[in-house]
């Protein structure tokens, strides 16, 4: 008899794409129905949430699943609880008092669809939301990793971490900063939210971050985090909007936000997005193939154009 043939590796094309629309379906059941009582902040919130964007850290949390062997059910609440977290920063770094963007996604912002009130309470209602996903019984988690993400996620979003990295963007417009504390502040504001997805993988595995596996992806994910930000800057500089959905061009610049374009030039801020785009796969040589997906991502990072 002729032995079965395995199954092919699943393609990075083929996983993003599946995992975009379960992270949609998994945001779509979460979310309060679009006319649920208030109905005009519901039908926001999913405006704000639903239907489009990279979906980079929900990837991430199902690619170091896949990397560390963790069942995707197990993932689903994780994912999406980050994904709010990530929606709310960007209705709120879209208000006037703060970027004061137009465009989002191709499409207007928040506050420009609706009102700017009612765009600080999608914000305030998502990162509330977001806890109430992961604290949820039944999600096949036990109590103690539903804390332990709580926890991580809490550290993540706050003044120590994502809005902490916000407060000293918004202190540095029209200072030069030199790239130690550049790198501390988008370490903060983009990379605490990209580590905290590494961190979600690794709870219902069992994978302490002190482990040598633990370790490993959390070096994997500081690097990605901050070339994210480096391809970002380069994007302002030379993005076009119909592929970034936002309208660049000098944005950051022409608000004298400090940026790793305006301190190193074009050329040498490309270099270093390779380098740390090296250092995070380098990261990832205790593991084989099933770190290819987390691979993938990472080149994407640096190689995107949106």
């Amino acid at each position: 008899m002729n032995p079965q043939p395995t199954a092919s590796p699943e393609t990075f094309s083929h996983f993003r794409e599946r995992i975009a629309l379960r992270v949609e379906r998994v945001l779509e059941e979460l979310l309060p129905a679009a006319d649920a009582f208030p109905a005009r902040l519901h039908e926001a919130i999913r405006y704000s949430t639903l239907g489009g964007g990279k979906r980079i850290r929900p990837l991430l949390v199902y690619a170091a699943g896949a990397c560390l062997q963790v069942h995707e059910s197990l993932l689903d609440r994780p994912a999406a609880a980050l994904e709010m977290v990530h929606a709310y920063s960007l209705v709120h770094d879209d208000l006037p008092g703060m970027d004061n963007d137009d465009l989002r996604r191709g499409r207007p912002t928040c506050h420009r669809a609706y009102d700017e009130a009612t765009a600080i309470l999608v914000g305030d209602s998502l990162l509330t939301a977001a806890f109430g996903v992961l604290s949820t019984p039944g999600s096949g988690l036990s109590p103690l990793q539903q804390m332990s993400m709580v926890h991580v996620l809490s550290q993540a979003a706050g003044s120590r971490g994502m809005v902490g990295g916000q407060a000293m963007d918004l202190a540095s417009v029209g200072h030069e900063l030199a790239q130690p504390a550049l790198e501390q502040m988008h370490l903060l504001k983009t990379g605490m939210l990209i580590r905290c997805a590494i961190q979600l993988a690794l709870r219902p595995a069992g994978v302490e971050e002190q482990s040598r596996d633990g370790g490993a992806l959390v070096r994997y994910a500081d690097r990605i985090g901050l070339a994210f930000q480096v391809q970002d800057d380069i994007l302002d500089e030379v993005g076009d909007i119909r592929e970034t959905g936002k309208a660049v061009q000098g944005a950051d610049r022409s608000r004298h936000k400090p940026g790793f374009v305006s301190l190193m030039g074009l050329v040498q801020a490309r270099a270093y997005a390779r380098n740390l785009l090296d250092e995070a796969l380098e990261a990832l040589s205790p593991w084989g193939a099933e770190a290819d997906h987390l691979r993938a991502l990472a080149r994407l990072v640096v190689e995107r154009s949106r």
